[in-house]
């Protein structure tokens, strides 16, 4: 099953995608959000998402700065720009900041179906169109505009105690006992921690968090 989500201002186009996104077969759309800032925070929630469809010209947050955001933070998530805009400076802006394709709104239910498939199998999903204007921006490349800075990473105080007992070498169970806690909740700060630092496991998670001076 494909976990998506969908970043768009316009609740007439998201229902419309929503629709499109029915159709297609071991799908399953998780989140839905109405500009880059909302889809930032839902995913601080919940960031088990496969790919990410985003339109660009949003309020308080555009796609492309949620884009550069979310590969800072989340770079197995894949996002597609799906846009009714072709302009040069969106599209390569768009690549900059790391999106992995881009397609226009006219897409049709199989178009975004094999955009899905060739976008998580390694590909970049782009209509024609797109890719043309793509090979020409890239032989003739400029520097991308009013990107974010990368978000400093913050572990809650909770957090980092845990963290610095686990770097330690103690157990969950032991570190339960220490901060009066049971095991699952000792768990569910350790999987928030691996988020926000982007590891994998406990030995990463603790060289990042040393390398951000959060623990000694």
């Amino acid at each position: 099953m494909v976990r998506l989500g969908i970043a768009e201002d316009s609740p007439y186009i998201l229902k419309a995608l929503t629709e499109k996104l029915s159709s297609i077969p071991n799908v399953q759309l998780k989140v839905k959000a109405v500009n880059g800032k909302d889809l930032i925070e839902k995913l601080q929630q919940d960031s088990n998402l496969d790919l990410i469809f985003m339109d660009i010209e949003m309020p308080e947050m555009n796609g492309i700065e949620a884009t550069y955001l979310i590969k800072q933070r989340w770079p197995q998530i894949k996002v597609v720009m799906l846009t009714v805009f072709d302009s040069d400076d969106k599209i390569f802006n768009s690549i900059r900041a790391g999106a992995d394709g881009y397609l226009l709104k006219e897409a049709e239910n199989q178009d975004l179906e094999k955009a899905i498939r060739d976008t998580l199998e390694g590909g970049a999903a782009m209509t024609p169109s797109i890719a043309l204007k793509t090979l020409r921006l890239l032989r003739n490349p400029q520097l991308p505009e009013n990107l974010p800075e990368p978000e400093e990473v913050r572990l809650s105080k909770r957090e980092i105690e845990i963290l610095e007992q686990l770097s330690k070498g103690l157990k969950y169970k032991m570190i339960a006992d220490n901060l009066f806690l049971s095991v699952g909740t000792v768990k569910k700060h350790v999987d928030n921690v691996y988020s926000k630092l982007q590891a994998h496991n406990k030995l990463e998670a603790i060289q990042k968090a040393k390398s951000n001076r959060l623990i000694g």
